[in-house]
């Protein structure tokens, strides 16, 4: 690094931040300034509020790199523009058309980039800088390294290598060249993303908001984007990323919210979530809200009003209005519709000068059009085993009305909700006032595991059906595990064209923890290509046996250990273990996170493997790999996920077996010659990319190419040497403790006769 380069570089750092604070200081006066009336002083507040936060923290760099082109220009790249008095540019926004030789150059295509620079900063202090010379990358192509080649730089390595905390981070300084192309892709369509764990699916989906908002300012406001996770935590772990980068008004929900009333958190069977998940479900909600409306039983007259002055019409007089106002477009619409024709009528055949009250006549209207909350409607019907056959048509079966129908509480206030009643309720709200917000543009987050009614309330909510949506297949689990995008690509494409497409470089799980979680895929997800591994961590997996009694406080030490270096910790276990492991936690006195119940600490969190997707530590501790893959329907994915959330180390607590793998053909084990193939970026790129999968086409799913799992080549991790090290040191531990040294040769000779593994066996292993 050159000093005076440096010194050079922190002069302009110090004048575009003068420069940047200065216009801060102009918009905190603007209110003051405007001295108008006082709806006019307010408007202009909050507009410089605004732009104020677009400006970024006074704490924040200017820059994070610059490039320079043929003709001699140089451009540095920030996340927010700064330009001086006389509106000469300091610092470009990553996002305008200006950046994109930042982020397009390779060194197969500069784009007439001649030097790119990435620094490393405190605050506003530039500590170091990155250079990149494309002509350099040119003139040693068949030597350039594997990072190179793919166009990762050290920058992007150390951010990898990064301590986290409980929120996401952007990415905005190591965004991949094909990152950008899917950030950069037009508003007007429906975007999926499929990509394994670490591609950074959720930073691009995030990112290419930012980058919508501000390329298409006046088609699209930071109040018409919705992002949509699975649940709490996960929104709350990924809701600071779009302010940093200057975008506040997103909305930001969850799928347990996504609707007039939250999930309380009912437990239900999974063939019961199941079932209110499917899109027949609908047609039993709108057959049930138009059976409520009707003409009173036992009787042949609607009475309105009492004593002399009542009025009456008959039975077939409303019924013979009801179908007209059942095609409302809602079901408040056209009971607003049914009260006006009986206001009408009535006081069209009274004679007295004051007529009927309000509240007789809503009382008649009552009768006939009962005025219905979502919570009421739902409760009503799942609670009436007659209300569920009359609405069942030739939908549903008597085993799904009996599934469906569940006691109600005595009052609704009391009502239990389960994550499921979420979508039912969303879709009673729409058919019943049809008024909730609308938005430009939606991004679902690990949408692999949405239900079709979860998919309907998401469409519900797209004005033109823009919205970028992504997830990982091999990770999708639940009542509603698939192996295709197909059904959520039918469910919401609109009239915009929709496309597939699938993210190859994995950045965050390190090389050795893929090769062991990838012996997972071809059982999980056979067909999934694995993504192409950046970078080794720090360590190789660390496998614990020990005994069934043991597993939570062996789990506690390994994370304590952890977080008594700094790290930000995930401890994944399943609950069969799960109380022995928070028992553990409390008697060790130690502080952690239930991150079930929306909560990210900044050292030890504990989570079940559903609750983990989507996250990232910097350690995880594993907990009974094989209690995992019993207690889930697609136990081996889950598995996947628990295994693929660290960015560093990961260790497995295990007092059956470490992975749970079936056995082949002939009855025995999975042997490492089945290891599945684990692709570096030190490998070459392939001659023809993996196709993108467009909309018209005749193929009926997303375009795939098959792994070769039998190939004998994998990298990085032996399990069966590992496994092999793990069980042989818990033996050696207990012989040390229980024999002395100079019986030592006798008991492993010993356990060699127990075994049935004779001294020729022992031999060959050896040559």
């Amino acid at each position: 690094m050159d000093s005076s380069e440096l010194r050079l570089e922190q002069a302009y750092f110090d004048r575009a931040w003068g420069e940047r604070e200065r216009k801060r200081e102009v918009l905190r006066s603007a209110p003051m300034a405007a001295a108008g009336p006082i709806s006019g002083t307010a408007q202009v507040k909050r507009a410089a509020e605004r732009a104020i936060d677009a400006l970024g923290a006074p704490e924040d760099s200017v820059a994070f790199g610059r490039f320079g082109d043929s003709a001699g220009d140089t451009y540095y790249v920030g996340k927010h523009l700064i330009n001086t008095e006389d509106r000469d540019c300091l610092v470009i926004n990553w996002q305008s058309p200006a950046a994109v030789p930042y982020y397009k150059a390779t060194h197969d295509d500069p784009c007439d980039v001649r030097l790119k620079r990435s620094f490393k900063t405190q605050a506003n202090k530039v500590l170091d800088y990155e250079d990149v010379l494309f002509a350099d990358l040119a003139q040693r192509v068949e030597d350039l390294s594997g990072t190179e080649r793919w166009g990762i730089d050290d920058t992007v390595l150390r951010d990898l290598d990064a301590q986290r905390t409980g929120e996401m981070r952007d990415i905005v300084q190591t965004i991949h060249a094909a990152q950008y192309e899917l950030i950069r892709s037009p508003l007007e369509q429906l975007l999926i993303i499929q990509g394994g764990p670490g591609t950074g699916k959720t930073a691009i989906a995030l990112h290419r908001v930012s980058w919508l908002l501000y390329n298409y300012q006046g088609k699209i406001a930071p109040s018409d984007v919705l992002v949509v996770g699975p649940n709490p935590t996960f929104t709350r772990y990924i809701r600071s990323v779009l302010p940093g980068l200057g975008d506040a008004d997103v909305e930001h929900r969850d799928l347990r919210s996504l609707g007039p009333q939250a999930s309380t958190g009912l437990a239900e069977d999974p063939e019961v979530a199941r079932l209110k998940g499917e899109a027949r479900m609908s047609r039993l909600l709108t057959r049930a809200l138009q059976q409520r409306v009707r003409f009173p039983e036992r009787s042949e007259v609607l009475d309105i009003g009492r004593g002399v002055g009542v009025q009456r019409l008959t039975r077939n007089a409303v019924q013979s209005v009801l179908p007209r106002f059942l095609a409302a477009a809602t079901y408040n619409d056209g009971r607003g519709q049914f009260r006006a024709w009986l206001s009408e009528r009535v006081h069209r055949g009274t004679r007295s000068t004051v007529g009927v009250s309000a509240t007789v006549l809503e009382a008649a209207v009552e009768r006939v059009w009962p005025s219905l909350t979502p919570q009421s409607f739902l409760r009503e019907l799942l609670g009436s085993r007659e209300r569920l056959v009359a609405a069942a048509g030739d939908d549903f079966t008597a085993g799904d009305i009996g599934r469906l129908l569940r006691a109600p509480s005595e009052r609704i206030s009391e009502e239990r909700w389960s994550d499921t009643d979420v979508a039912l309720l969303d879709q009673a709200d729409y058919m019943i006032s049809g008024r909730f917000p609308t938005f430009r543009h939606i991004v679902i987050d690990e949408a692999q595991d949405l239900s079709p009614m979860q998919l309907q309330s998401v469409r519900l909510r797209s004005r033109t059906g823009s919205l970028t949506v992504v997830g990982d297949l091999a990770q999708s689990t639940g009542p509603w595990a698939r192996d295709s995008w197909t059904d959520i690509e039918e469910t919401l494409v609109r009239r915009h064209p929709s496309r597939v497409e699938e993210l190859t470089l994995g950045y965050r799980v390190p090389e050795q923890v893929y090769a062991l979680a990838a012996w997972l895929l071809p059982i999980a997800a056979p067909e999934i290509t694995p993504p192409r591994v950046v970078r080794r961590g720090p360590a190789d997996p660390e496998l614990t046996h020990v005994d069934p009694e043991d597993v939570a406080g062996q789990a506690v030490v390994t994370a304590r250990e952890y977080a008594g270096r700094g790290l930000f910790v995930g401890i994944v276990c399943p609950d069969a273990v799960r109380a022995n492991v928070e028992d553990s936690l409390s008697r060790a006195g130690v502080a952690y996170s239930d991150v079930g119940s929306g909560k990210l600490g900044a050292s030890i969190n504990l989570a079940r493997p559903v609750e983990a997707k989507g996250l990232e530590f910097d350690a995880v501790v594993v907990v009974e790999p094989e209690s995992i893959v019993a207690e889930y329907e697609r136990g081996h994915r889950m598995l996947y996920v628990a295994l693929t959330r660290t960015t560093r180390y990961l260790s497995v607590v295990y007092s059956r077996t470490a992975l749970a793998l079936p056995v082949d053909s002939t009855g025995g084990e999975v042997s490492d010659a089945d290891a599945p193939a684990i692709r570096t970026v030190e490998e070459p790129p392939e001659e023809s990319p993996t196709p993108t999968r467009q909309r018209p086409e005749t193929e009926t799913g997303p375009s795939r190419v098959r792994t070769d799992h039998s190939s004998k080549d994998g990298v990085g991790f032996n399990i069966a040497e590992t496994v092999s090290q793990a069980v042989a040191v818990t033996i050696a531990a207990h012989i040390r403790h229980s024999v002395g040294e100079p019986l030592w040769a006798d008991v492993i000779n010993r356990i060699r006769l127990e075994l049935g593994v004779s001294q020729e066996d022992l031999f060959d292993r050896f040559e």
